[in-house]
């Protein structure tokens, strides 16, 4: 078997995220939480793969975050001051930081997607797009025990648990 560990993986980004956050400060954060609308641009040469993807009305966006820090194992959340691993926590720095967001699909104008509740930042790499099922991906019982009751109190609030 080998050894995964000196395994060289290459990610090529599908597209460009536009959303009108600049800086990391000031995204949500959690971007289902946010009424802001941004824009999905697919590179031409992936387009072919957005057929029918307006028969979903929510996705899945995954992007590199590449102004997050790569060397970060432990963090505090917004939600105490215990110090959480980040495989933990949905913080955006990690070693890999590929991140993930359920986006409201609005509309498709060709190769562009606009989309409410994304919390990438302005051109962010687009790593891929995948439909979200509320039948599928929903699982109403899963829960987080560190996390508690504490996500409810403020959900405009919610942070990278």
């Amino acid at each position: 078997m080998k050894d995964t560990k000196d395994m060289e993986i290459l990610l090529i980004p599908i597209g460009v995220i536009h959303s009108p956050y600049r800086e990391m400060d000031q995204t949500p954060f959690q971007g289902r939480m946010s009424p802001a609308e941004s824009v999905v641009e697919v590179f031409q040469e992936y387009s072919d793969g957005l057929k029918d993807v307006e028969a979903a009305s929510h996705l899945y966006i995954l992007y590199w975050a590449s102004q997050a820090s790569r060397d970060v194992l432990q963090t505090v959340t917004p939600w105490g001051p215990e110090v959480r691993g980040v495989f933990a926590c949905r913080s955006p720095s990690r070693p890999n930081p590929i991140n993930l967001c359920v986006v409201e699909l609005l509309r498709r104008e060709g190769n562009r997607l606009t989309v409410r509740g994304l919390d990438a930042l302005d051109g962010s790499p687009l790593l891929d797009i995948k439909p979200y099922s509320g039948r599928i991906d929903a699982v109403p019982e899963a829960r987080i025990a560190w996390f508690g009751e504490r996500g409810k109190k403020n959900p405009g609030e919610a942070a990278n648990v």
